[in-house]
Order: C-alpha cells, then sequence, then structure tokens
C-alpha cells in the first residue's frame, strides 16, 4: 500500500490523504490521485517527485547530483533549506506513524485502507488543534 500526504506547512495540518493498492511512483501516484493545487502554492517534495514542475509549475524538488554534473556549493545550500523545511513534514508523518495500521504491514482488507488513513489523518488534526 502506498500512502500521498498533502500537509500544509504553516500550520501542520493534514490536508489530503491519497492511497492506492501496490507499487506505484510517486509522481504517478500524484497526477492519479487528483489533488487539485492553486498555481500560486508552492509544493515542496523529496526526490521522488523529480518532474513535478511540468504539472504545476511553482513546486520544489532537491537538486540532484550526477557523476559528470556534481551539485554546486548554492545547490548544496539550497538543498539544505529545503530539507530543514521538510523536517517539519516528517514530524508530521511520524505523527501519523505512532497508529500501527500506518506503521507496520498492513494485513487487513485494502479498499478500507483510505478510509482508515483518512480517520487517523483526522485524528492528528484533531489532537493537533486541542493542543493550540
Amino acid at each position: 500500500m502506498k500512502t500521498q500526504v498533502v500537509i500544509n506547512v504553516a500550520t501542520h495540518m493534514i490536508m489530503c490523504i491519497a492511497t492506492t493498492a501496490g507499487s506505484m511512483h510517486d509522481l504517478t501516484l500524484f497526477r492519479h490521485s487528483g489533488v487539485q493545487v492553486h498555481q500560486e502554492t508552492a509544493l515542496i517534495g523529496d526526490a521522488g517527485y523529480q518532474g513535478i514542475w511540468c504539472d504545476h509549475g511553482h513546486s520544489i524538488t532537491p537538486h540532484k547530483e550526477t557523476k559528470r554534473d556534481p551539485l554546486s556549493p548554492e545547490e548544496r545550500q539550497e538543498n539544505r533549506v529545503l530539507a530543514y523545511t521538510r523536517l517539519r513534514i516528517e514530524h508530521v508523518i511520524r505523527r501519523l506513524k505512532i497508529f500501527r495500521v500506518l506503521k507496520d504491514v498492513y494485513r487487513h482488507r485494502r479498499r478500507r485502507f483510505s478510509l482508515r488513513a483518512n480517520l487517523i489523518a483526522a485524528l492528528c488534526n484533531h489532537s493537533l488543534t486541542e493542543r493550540a
């Protein structure tokens, strides 16, 4: 089971979750999920979302290094800033993975996985609003 989580970086709220059965590339899951994002909204993705700029012009992904084209110091610094921003996103994903259903191998009915993932996301959002 593959899960894609869309998170608001400013509020740490989970906006939506898209799931699929089986292995699927991150960018393919994004394209098939039907997530509608305003063109002025910045999307921050990991290295699995290389090429997302074709679908959403205002997106940020880390620079990749090759043998022929090493990263410049400016690109390394941009990757560090992006990693620092993504750290907050990883903390939200950690809150989701506290629940064993999302942490371990899913052994239940596959068609109910999306429902359970959305319920867990709602619980995480609810606990976040109670703290504020």
